[in-house]
């Protein structure tokens, strides 16, 4: 059996405001720790059929770059949905929601600037 870890740091200012993510992982290719303005990890609990979340931002993360963030997110679980599940209308309702979702975010972006 093959073993993997992934190590996240993340910096804190004096108001415990994130700073800065870093991350490595033992499969990866890059030797060095690498940057990140976000991240959203999943854990489901078995026993308690519940998710655990942990979601961080930098505060120098963007509005717009968090939006981007969101629709790739949101994009990748309903890819791994289908992959796990079969469920190719689930799926796409999914896809279909963050494309609405992103085209929506835009046109906000839009108005607020006029």
């Amino acid at each position: 059996m093959q073993k993997s870890t992934i190590t996240i740091e993340v910096l804190r200012d004096a108001e415990n405001i994130t700073e800065s993510i870093t991350w490595n992982a033992t499969d990866s290719t890059a030797e060095m720790m690498q940057k990140a303005k976000a991240m959203c990890v999943g854990f489901w609990d078995e026993q308690d059929r519940s998710a655990l979340t942990l979601d961080l931002w930098t505060k120098n993360m963007m509005v717009d770059e968090m939006a981007d963030f969101f629709h790739q997110m949101m994009m990748a679980m309903a890819q791994t949905f289908q992959r796990a599940t079969q469920q190719q209308e689930l799926s796409t309702d999914m896809k279909t929601f963050a494309n609405n979702f992103i085209k929506k975010f835009h046109a906000l972006q839009l108005k607020e600037q006029k």
